[in-house]
């Protein structure tokens, strides 16, 4: 992978406020997730390449990948992601992503 690509792009994920609100106990906020993203983005500028956090406040599962507009309410149960502005019908994990994907790449340094 290092070679390959010259950034990785993660959201800042809440972790704690998401171990509270969905009654996961202590399991999302013991997981090491931010120890992990400490580790990975050592690693990575060492490697000479770029590590991106998009803010945790950006609705990546409510932004449209294929129109950028925003829907006010998407109920976590809805697993799928569809716009009727535009038509589009995708995960809505998958739309995050490429949301995320799309942003960073705007803030990337060339």
């Amino acid at each position: 992978m290092s070679e390959e690509y010259n950034a990785v792009i993660v959201e800042d994920m809440n972790m704690k406020g998401m171990s509270q609100a969905l009654n996961f106990g202590k399991s999302a906020g013991n997981n090491g997730w931010g120890t992990f993203l400490r580790m990975f983005e050592y690693k990575l500028i060492f490697l000479g390449k770029q590590f991106l956090k998009i803010d945790k406040w950006f609705p990546s599962s409510k932004t449209c990948s294929k129109c950028g507009n925003v829907k006010e309410k998407l109920k976590l149960s809805e697993r799928s992601y569809k716009y009727e502005c535009c038509g589009i019908e995708i995960d809505r994990d998958y739309n995050a992503a490429l949301n995320i994907k799309n942003i960073g790449k705007e803030m990337m340094e060339y």
